[in-house]
């Protein structure tokens, strides 16, 4: 027997998706997630039971243009791999499609190999009727440039427990971010973020409380004062799910 053909193989597969109808990535009972409807469809397309592994979790209803996974499988799909995501995007939900599925090293790890992960949150002053799920409408006037000062205040720290879910798992809530900043695109207003991690609920407390930096409801003292506090109940509150996608989840390999 050749046991190096028993070894299972590992994939990364990419994916984009419209988290509206979900309950974030991550299994949970009795409701519907990302990661339900993928270990699904690909065990029935491919006969084999596949559980996925995220590059982490989203929260219910945010969105991901850019979303990675690993599953191990027995059998070889580099003869196949595009008849299977043909199969996989006409199987899945419409708000969920496969961009990519790409041969990787046995040891390669969606969650823990990645470098860097970027997330935006984007906010219209206006009533959106084509982009109602995709956005946050915000009719009140905020100051940009303050924002962005309240930015560069934010990088200069790595110790984010004033804006962690509280009660999360994680064994601390130290995170490096490279670089964050808003900006206008077209009517929106954009808000940019990328760091080695994010805490559970990280990126909607920070703009909530930046937007009440823009709104002059705190000053930039202030908000130093919110972060140093390390007190969840200091800062502002999240924004609504709707407006937050993960953009970019990158690797130090290429996929």
């Amino acid at each position: 027997m050749n046991i190096e053909n028993n070894i299972k193989k590992r994939y990364f597969i990419v994916l984009q998706y419209n988290g509206k109808n979900y309950f974030g990535w991550q299994v949970q009972p009795n409701v519907p997630t990302v990661q339900a409807e993928l270990n699904e469809k690909l065990s029935l397309l491919l006969k084999e039971t596949v559980y996925t592994i995220g590059a982490g979790r989203t929260d219910t209803g945010v969105h991901a243009r850019y979303f990675t996974a690993h599953f191990d499988l027995e059998q070889d799909l580099n003869q196949k791999k595009i008849d299977l995501i043909f199969k996989l995007n006409n199987f899945l939900p419409s708000d969920i499609r496969i961009l990519k599925i790409v041969q990787v090293e046995r040891n390669a790890h969606a969650r823990y190999d990645a470098i860097s992960r970027t997330y935006c949150y984007y906010i219209s002053n206006k009533k959106e009727i084509f982009y109602h799920d995709l956005v946050w409408e915000l009719h009140v006037n905020l100051d940009i440039d303050l924002m962005n000062q309240g930015t560069e205040i934010i990088k200069e720290y790595q110790d984010f427990t004033s804006f962690s879910k509280l009660h999360s798992d994680v064994k601390n809530n130290i995170c490096n971010i490279s670089t964050a900043c808003w900006e206008m695109k077209d009517s929106l207003l954009v808000f940019s973020i990328t760091a080695d991690r994010f805490l559970r609920n990280m990126v909607r407390a920070i703009v909530g409380t930046l937007i009440l930096l823009g709104r002059h409801k705190i000053d930039i003292v202030e908000l130093r004062r919110i972060i140093e506090s390390k007190s969840r109940s200091n800062a502002g509150e999240s924004v609504p799910a709707k407006g937050l996608f993960l953009e970019k989840v990158a690797y130090p390999f290429p996929l």
